[in-house]
């Protein structure tokens, strides 16, 4: 039996179209690829970033698919994820699994039409989803590893957004490890909110029922695992700035208060920091990172010849004998 109109809806929810804002993170590469690499003509970059931003929706739309059918069960100890369509039951194996090649493969032939890098990157964004959410990996379970291997997807999407630009170089790794790191901060502040509501509505077994990683996890490791990974992102951003652009040295006191601000939502048991594809609806979180992207743009192609002297190693002398 085909699905019904009235059952449709339930297929588009699963491949979260709501959740195709977090795409968003594409956007730093296009910028950082025009900045530092060799780049493509304009009407190429144009043409790839129309394909490249379809694929990559349909690449994780595939990957949401996955990820809800296969949550179906442990899903349902979740006060908000249990009126999911898999976990309700609205959904039948055979048209999820369908819909899941579908996307998948569309996805990934609109991505080879690109070019090698772009289909690499593409590639490991799907494999990602696997790893991720099917047995006998499955990272999502383990400690820690969950975070790290969700937050993976930010360096594929920085990837992706450098493919669109420029062919045939990629992004520095310290550019790398800092979105890395970064989307292990956002994962890990994600989880400290998640796991402080379901406490709240639920009780204190309940956030293992709903995730076995969790069943390890406190509010403190939660919270030393975001401090954790907002230094490494920094470190990271320093290294890259250090060597390609020290005029970005403006923009940290943003990155540090947006870092700071993040923590706070995190803190909260219902926040926007458990639902990223929503974060766009807190006006404080979005004003920072408007101001962060606007002053990034300015840093990356005005020149500001003082900073040089900056980054250059000096040393202050000091004079001990007074003059006779």
């Amino acid at each position: 039996m085909s699905p019904n109109a009235s059952s449709i809806r339930h297929y588009i929810a699963l491949a979260r179209p709501d959740h195709w804002v977090k795409h968003i993170f594409i956007v730093p590469g296009i910028v950082a690829a025009f900045a530092l690499a060799p780049h493509l003509p304009v009407l190429q970059i144009f043409s790839n970033m129309v394909i490249g931003f379809i694929s990559a929706c349909l690449v994780a739309s595939a990957n949401y698919v996955l990820n809800e059918w296969l949550d179906a069960e442990t899903d349902k100890n979740h006060p908000e994820k249990a009126n999911r369509p898999s976990a309700c039951g609205l959904v039948k194996p055979l048209y999820v699994y369908i819909e899941y090649a579908v996307l998948g493969v569309l996805g990934l032939l609109l991505a080879a039409q690109i070019n090698d890098v772009f289909l690499i990157a593409s590639v490991a964004l799907f494999v990602s989803g696997i790893t991720y959410n099917v047995k006998p990996i499955r990272t999502k379970d383990r400690v820690h590893f969950d975070v790290l291997s969700e937050a993976v997807n930010n360096p594929i999407r920085l990837l992706l957004g450098w493919a669109m630009v420029s062919s045939a170089t990629i992004p520095p790794l310290s550019l790398l490890i800092t979105y890395w790191a970064g989307g292990a901060f956002l994962m890990a502040a994600k989880r400290l909110s998640e796991y402080r509501y379901i406490v709240q509505e639920k009780g204190p077994e309940a956030p293992g029922l709903y995730r076995r990683s969790f069943r390890f996890y406190t509010v403190e490791s939660l919270t030393l695992s975001c401090f954790v990974h907002a230094l490494a992102s920094t470190f990271g951003i320093a290294v890259f700035l250090i060597k390609y652009r020290s005029e970005f040295i403006f923009t940290f006191p943003l990155i540090i208060i947006l870092f700071g601000y993040y923590l706070h939502l995190g803190l909260q048991p219902l926040s926007v920091a458990q639902k990223p594809e929503k974060l766009h609806r807190d006006w404080k979180l979005v004003t920072l990172v408007a101001l962060l992207v606007i002053s990034s743009v300015y840093c990356v192609f005005v020149d500001i010849p003082f900073i040089e002297q900056l980054a250059q190693s000096k040393f202050v002398e000091i004079n001990l004998h007074a003059p006779e």
